[in-house]
């Protein structure tokens, strides 16, 4: 019960509630022991009229009106002189005075609370005004038991008002933010619960119906994470079919490939100059992809192998990367070029550098080829202070901007109808396994600029 929301509200209200009524207790006390005086000042008067209208009483009937009145003596000042009218015998010394003409708010409150915490009774002097203008001044000598014992049973029946009414505020309040929040939240925690069940299921996904504006701010908030969630976790199901599959291919591709690679052994030996200026580059084009094959089934067990750095010839392989796309430009109007220094080292793996430069300027050409316009791609890198820049770029369409908001994502960054969007995903896993990065530098109507950088580290 105390751990709970409802709990602890009700718990917050009570005390809330008990110090306002404190708050209204303390004054509400100073005015009760205000108006107890006054009331013993207008007694006082009513009693002196007797004497007023005959100077001469009896004193058993003066200790009478005084004993009414509950005081011991009565003054009262016209005319600038001061007269005893009514008196008797004080069991004690007067220990204290207070003025109630001109009493201020803090000054009551005080005086009350300090009549609340002396037991001890005394004999008090209060000075007040007469009703009805009779004197300048009416002043009364009284003792305190009374006045304490009065003002604790006011206090005490204000107590037990404040109580009654703190509980039954409490309880109201607390059935009030039960049925508007507690039950509310209760029932969007039990939608979490049956969606963490079984989250692939669309049924389970909450329907925003909360009356309370924050609560179906929270509901929708919560639908939409639920909704983007299941359908990832759909798209990571199909992913998992298509790798399952992907592994099956490749299998079967492999070792279709290891037979073309056995016979292109042979077509090595042949003495036709064509044939033998062909076979090396139709060797190294098999061999890449039994690589590629052998890879796809180590992604199916574990991520991208780590690459095997050695220092290569940038130049050389780039010179592979263009010589291999210009045979599948065919007729199109499409030039390639590379800006490299003959002698540029880079230390990376040879084979991943070549699969990530030649994923990006396939994308480029099949964009360039699908506008149906000219176009040109080039290859620049140069040796920075600490790492290796190559910068890929051409004169295409740009990237739509579904593939700009999820690039390097697989199967949403396609840059082009029926592309599946794995070509920048592979890239930027080749390139951060060198413990580089990719990046897209620059993508509009002029064209586009892929930027990877390769850490230096120590070259030798």
């Amino acid at each position: 019960m105390l751990n709970s929301l409802s709990g602890r509200f009700l718990i917050l209200t009570t005390i809330f509630v008990m110090l306002a009524e404190v708050l209204i207790f303390v004054p509400s006390v100073a005015r009760f022991r205000e108006d107890y005086l006054l009331a013993r000042l207008e007694r006082a008067q009513i009693a002196s009229l007797a004497l007023l209208a005959d100077d001469m009483i009896d004193p058993d009937l003066e200790e009478e009106l005084l004993a009414n009145a509950g005081v011991f003596n009565v003054v009262l000042r016209r005319d600038e002189a001061r007269q005893l009218v009514l008196s008797s015998p004080m069991p004690g010394r007067i220990g204290g005075s207070y003025d109630l003409r001109d009493a201020g708010a803090l000054e009551l409150i005080r005086d009350a609370m300090i009549r609340l915490a002396t037991p001890e009774p005394e004999v008090i002097r209060i000075i007040g005004n007469p009703l009805r203008d009779a004197g300048l001044l009416i002043e009364v000598t009284m003792d305190t038991a009374d006045l304490r014992t009065a003002m604790i049973d006011y206090g005490l029946r204000i107590l037990v008002l404040s109580a009654v009414i703190s509980v039954i505020t409490a309880l109201l309040l607390f059935l009030a933010v039960r049925v508007l929040l507690v039950k509310p939240i209760k029932g969007v925690v039990g939608h979490m619960q049956s969606y963490s069940a079984a989250p692939e299921d669309a049924h389970r996904i909450i329907q925003p119906s909360a009356s309370v504006r924050e609560l179906r701010e929270a509901e929708e908030a919560l639908q939409s994470l639920q909704t983007q969630l299941t359908q990832a976790l759909k798209q990571k199901e199909r992913l998992a079919q298509l790798g399952g599959a992907v592994a099956r291919v490749s299998h079967d591709l492999r070792n279709i490939l290891t037979s073309a690679q056995l016979f292109t052994d042979r077509i090595e030996m042949s003495e036709d100059p064509t044939v033998k200026r062909m076979a090396p580059k139709l060797v190294n084009s098999i061999t890449r992809a039994v690589s590629l094959c052998e890879s796809t089934l180590a992604f199916g067990r574990a991520e991208e192998p780590a690459p095997t750095l050695t220092l290569f010839n940038l130049a050389s392989l780039v010179g592979e990367v263009i010589e291999a796309e210009r045979l599948a430009i065919g007729e199109h109007d499409l030039s390639l070029s590379e800006d490299i220094p003959a002698n540029l080292m880079v230390r990376g793996d040879p084979e991943q550098l070549y699969r990530a430069l030649s994923n990006l300027v396939r994308n480029a050409r099949q964009a360039i080829v699908g506008s149906g316009q000219p176009g040109e791609i080039n290859i620049r890198a140069r040796a920075e202070e600490a790492d290796w820049l190559i910068q890929i770029t051409d004169t295409g369409p740009g990237l739509p901007p579904k593939a700009r908001d999820h690039l390097f994502q697989p199967f949403q960054g396609g840059a082009r109808k029926g592309g599946s969007g794995l070509g920048l995903a592979i890239v930027s896993e080749l390139v951060r396994g060198h413990g580089g990065t990719l990046k897209l530098a620059r993508s509009d109507e002029t064209g586009t600029c892929f930027e990877i950088r390769l850490p230096m580290g120590h070259v030798g």
